[in-house]
């Protein structure tokens, strides 16, 4: 029983087949601007986009079918498909996430169990970007506390959306960096094993089981991953992720589907890293191998689709989750020793659990209408979403015999226990008017309102408030000038709400959220064996807001303006070869004003490099795929006092990153359409660089090696 295709399906574009991660579907946007051409084919690609939807579990996309095609976008869009996710054999999402376009990845770990990265220039140590899977936010806090506590496991995963420009307004309330949505596959019918060996011991098994009834109108998939690893630096890892999906039809033109997912991970990573002579040594030991972070999350989303009529669709989510986020981290004294002619951390006997409990619940609601008003074709889109949130923070105390069983030391036993929460609503209108066959305009009003509290358990005195309402208008406009060009452009404004800890019980608590007024100017197409796109943008802050990070510094706030340039471009060339490239030019990164901290105004904002580029050469020729990949990232300040040389006064939290880069070798043969080799080599050539400063220096992983191998039954 087939699921009608309805709203702006008329292409049949946001299903084709191309290559769009890195060039942000400009060959579609290029087919999309046709008129009047290519009728069977576009026949046989709704068609064949119908057949698919009669098995395809319901979900919210950011980049789908009707109003947010890519070609009706008034922003960039970048889509990464299952194949060139296949093709990086990525570790984790960072490796996906670092060849977009725009991206910038501070990697602390090899396995992104804690993930750091900015979008065009933001500062990659702060969280200013929603991220959703398949249309879910997913970050532990958004309202209440770190977002960046939880990450995605890559391997059940079938492609990412990212989205920036006005379009993202309506998946807010962190509209600053755009959207990031990852989007879960649905395994087919039939069981498919995939192992993997590899460097530091690394072994990791997924399974991936799927099925259906006789008519497609139910569905039932499941992926298990199972993995651990010795790590790089000896931060070993065990980690267990499972993910089950079910769905029906219900009549003609409603479907039901539920994802239930489980997720936990003990790791032996820290804030700590390298002093600078060990790092100059070459050293690969854990400078913190006692401290722990283990994490365990578990949710449930359901999801209902109701195509009411070919002109209107309603998506519906419901959804729960729960995370808590164990970091016991022994102390140290002040000092530092020597071991082995290597200047350590001096660690006491004495450690303490940063452990936070998260809970979220919500429901968003979206309706899809094409109608005539004005006498042209319009696509609108309305939603509203309400959302709780909760976080208790706890630091309990342990000694080194018993490191993980709170007891009081020293006359202290629990050192913070307090419950900060949130409540929001938010609700937004969009409406696309497509003025005449070439011109589209967009305009769009979000409206986010919320209240966040915090109640110290320990007084046991009255919580404390905060609350804010915000009026996010957005414009935007796409013109296609002729099939193989297409320009866009947009203007709207941003928000992100700070943490409760930045606007409750801080030493310099922000009276306002964080605002700006974001620019950008793009073009995008192909023609023949070329497809591009490239844009100029801006963010104008006027209450930019740096988060408070663990306590080792204070929230601050004031203006400050990003300003650059991103372009990618893809070229076919013979006999099975394809070049494809991005680079990221952000000149402008600076505070407008002076700040706290030595901050001097014109000063370059934290992790914000001025250069980013990838560019990859693959090859596909029957049964072989393999991929070069080179990633090029520019030098960075730790902090925004722009100090160069890195501080061992203040742990090596501040100084300049040097630029780096890395090149991986990834390659695959199919020896028949069930049984598949694969293997790959990261940072091929070795290079040793510093990837981010916190407490100390953080090595980038080292040249690493894996080979797995993949059948299905």
């Amino acid at each position: 029983m087939a699921r009608k295709t309805i709203l702006g399906r008329r292409s049949g574009v946001a299903q084709m087949p191309v290559r769009t991660g890195k060039l942000a579907l400009a060959v579609a946007v290029a087919i999309s601007g046709m008129a009047g051409t290519g009728t069977v084919k576009a026949e046989e690609s709704d068609a064949a986009s119908e057949e698919r939807a009669s098995v395809v579990l319901p979900r919210i996309d950011v980049v789908a079918p009707g109003l947010t095609d890519v070609s009706a976008t008034p922003g960039a869009v970048t889509i990464v498909t299952e194949g060139e996710i296949k093709e990086t054999r990525p570790r984790s999402t960072e490796d996906v996430l670092r060849r977009v376009p725009g991206m910038y990845i501070k990697r602390e770990d090899d396995s992104a169990i804690v993930t750091n990265y900015g979008v065009r220039g933001i500062p990659a140590d702060q969280y200013k970007t929603t991220v959703l899977e398949d249309g879910v936010p997913v970050q532990p806090g958004i309202f209440v506390g770190n977002q960046r506590y939880y990450n995605p496991r890559v391997q059940r995963m079938d492609g990412v959306e990212i989205l920036r420009g006005a379009a993202s307004l309506r998946y807010g309330p962190a509209s600053s960096g755009g959207v990031i949505n990852y989007q879960t596959r649905t395994p087919d019918d039939g069981l498919a094993v995939t192992g993997t060996v590899g460097s530091w011991n690394t072994r990791e098994v997924t399974v991936e089981a799927g099925g259906s009834s006789p008519s497609g109108d139910a569905l039932f998939g499941l992926v298990v991953t199972d993995a651990s690893s010795d790590g790089w630096m000896d931060k070993e890892w065990d980690m267990t992720d499972v993910m089950i999906k079910v769905g029906s039809a219900i009549g003609d033109n409603q479907f039901l589907g539920a994802k239930f997912s489980y997720y936990e991970n003990d790791a032996a990573i820290s804030y700590r890293g390298y002093f600078q002579d060990a790092f100059d040594a070459g050293a690969t030991f854990n400078p913190a191998p006692d401290d722990r972070f283990e994490t365990e999350r578990t949710a449930f989303d359901v999801n209902h689709e109701w195509d009411i009529s070919p002109d209107m669709r309603l998506k519906t989510v419901a959804y729960w989750m729960e995370t808590t986020r164990d970091y016991w981290r022994f102390n140290v004294d002040g000092t530092t020793t020597n071991a082995d002619g290597h200047t350590v951390w001096n660690f006491t006997d004495i450690l303490e659990g940063r452990n936070r409990d998260f809970e979220r619940i919500g429901v968003d609601s979206r309706l899809f209408l094409n109608h005539s008003a004005f006498g042209i074709n319009n696509m609108a889109e309305f939603g509203l979403r309400y959302m709780e949130e909760e976080m208790h923070d706890t630091r309990p105390r342990a000694t080194r015999a018993a490191p993980r069983s709170p007891i009081a030391v020293d006359g202290q036993g629990l050192r913070r226990d307090r419950l900060d929460s949130a409540k929001s609503w938010a609700g937004f209108a969009e409406n696309r008017f497509d003025v005449t066959d070439q011109l589209s305009v967009t305009a769009g009003l979000r409206v986010e309102t919320y209240e966040q509290k915090r109640k110290d358990r320990q007084t046991g005195g009255p919580a404390d408030t905060f609350s804010n309402t915000e009026f996010l208008p957005g414009l935007g406009a796409t013109y296609q000038l002729n099939p193989a060009l297409q320009f866009y452009g947009s203007v709207y404004r941003a928000f992100q709400p700070p943490v409760v800890g930045s606007v409750i019980g801080a030493d310099d608590a922000p009276t306002d959220a964080e605002t700006s007024v974001n620019l950008e100017l793009g073009m995008r197409g192909a023609t023949g064996p070329w497809n591009y796109e490239a844009a100029a943008f801006q963010m104008d802050f006027s209450n930019q807001v740096d988060p408070g990070i663990s306590g080792i510094r204070n929230p601050n706030e004031g203006s400050a303006l990003i300003q650059g340039l991103e372009a990618a471009m893809g070229y076919v060339l013979p006999a099975g070869f394809r070049l494809d490239g991005n680079v990221t030019w952000v000149p402008t990164a600076e505070f407008r004003e002076d700040r706290v901290e030595g901050i001097a105004a014109g000063n370059r904002l934290p992790y914000s490099p001025e250069w980013v580029a990838n560019v990859a050469l693959s090859y596909e020729q029957g049964p072989l795929t393999t991929a070069l990949m080179y990633n090029y990232t520019g030098s960075v300040f730790g902090t925004g006092d722009n100090r160069r040389e890195i501080d061992p006064e203040n742990h090596g939290f501040s100084g300049l990153v040097p630029s780096h880069y890395t090149v991986d070798l990834t390659a695959s043969y199919d020896f028949n359409p069930r049984f598949a080799v694969f293997g790959a080599v990261k940072n091929l050539t070795d290079e040793r660089y510093i990837a981010g400063l916190r407490q100390g220096i953080y090595a980038g992983p080292e040249r690493s090696f894996e080979i797995g191998a993949r059948y299905e039954f």
